[in-house]
């Protein structure tokens, strides 16, 4: 679909995903050789997003399949309409007379019986979850499998199979191949190591906290009724904090998040007591906050000041490659 790694960028910036060069190259690769693509890195950075945003851009439905502890092949796969069963069975009580009243013998009987029987396990009452949309979409569409690293190791070695050969197998039905291969990322905020058996089957990209002026880029982006030098000094905020030795840090979502909630509360500076009020916005945990705030109120010296918009400045990743979102 797209020609080059810059139609991607542009298809995603018109979905509001600003994509590093690294990004675009592995999204175009993975749609060009039909690979399944796993983006890895911190909580929140946009690797939810980027499908999504890849979905829009090509105008392909997205199914996704959010993943959680003890996933097992019936939520995400298929499950049989046990409602729906045994309101036929009623009904073929109430017609068993009609259906049986001209049958010469019992081995006639239980052939016809048989033959109602195998409608039980039909497509009629089969209840397709994620897996088997995308497999049976009758477009291609956009399988998003999201936080793959929460779901169970059992279960990864079970999606073996999809990511290989895009088929899946209903002991009922048989094997049944997609109709038209989708699109497939996974998205893992690296909680467990994943196995090398579904690395290999993928294309790899980590995507880490952007830079400051990716992340600025972001925020002016989203949030374009911030001023332009409350915006600086926020995305400088942010970038500092994530140099502290935090539980968990500021992520991009909640950064576009602390933004919004400048411009609600008309802020035209972030002085002491705005950045104080607002800091649960960005941190999540009561420790992280204390932390913070203690770091706010050592001093006015610059360099060791992380909340001074003219201290120093983070370069907003730790070595590795470094994205952007909407």
């Amino acid at each position: 679909m797209f020609s080059d790694t810059q139609a991607v960028k542009q298809a995603l910036a018109t979905q509001n995903y600003i994509a590093t060069d690294p990004i675009a190259t592995v999204v175009y690769l993975a749609e060009k050789l039909g690979k399944p693509l796993l983006l890895e890195g911190p909580a929140g950075v946009g690797k939810t997003e980027l499908a999504k945003s890849y979905a829009k851009a090509t105008q392909r439905p997205l199914i996704r399949l959010q993943c959680y502890e003890g996933l097992d092949e019936s939520k995400a796969l298929y499950e049989w309409e046990y409602a729906k069963q045994m309101l036929y069975t009623q009904l073929l009580r109430d017609k068993l007379q009609n259906i049986l009243a001209d049958a010469q013998n019992l081995h006639e009987a239980a052939d016809r019986l048989g033959q109602e029987e195998d409608i039980f396990f039909s497509e009629r009452f089969l209840l397709p979850r994620p897996l088997l949309k995308a497999i049976t979409a009758e477009q291609q569409s956009v399988l998003l499998i999201d936080e793959i690293d929460r779901a169970d190791a059992e279960f990864e070695a079970f999606l073996l199979e999809v990511l290989s050969d895009f088929q899946v197998t209903v002991p009922e039905l048989g094997t049944i191949v997609a109709r038209h291969q989708p699109t497939v990322m996974l998205t893992s905020n690296n909680t467990r190591e994943l196995s090398e058996a579904l690395k290999r089957r993928c294309l790899y990209m980590f995507i880490d906290y952007p830079t400051h002026d990716a992340e600025l880029a972001i925020v002016r982006l989203r949030v374009p009724e911030l001023k332009d030098k409350l915006a600086t000094q926020a995305v400088e905020v942010v970038q500092n904090l994530r140099q502290l030795d935090l539980k968990k840090n500021p992520s991009v979502s909640e950064t576009i998040d602390w933004a919004k909630a400048l411009v609600m509360l008309n802020a035209d500076t972030l002085d002491q007591k705005t950045l104080e009020d607002t800091l649960t916005v960005l941190l999540k945990h009561e420790t992280d906050a204390q932390r913070a705030k203690r770091a706010l109120s050592r001093g006015s010296n610059a360099e060791d000041d992380p909340f001074n918009s003219g201290g120093r400045r983070s370069s907003g990743g730790r070595g590795r490659t470094r994205g952007s979102w909407n």
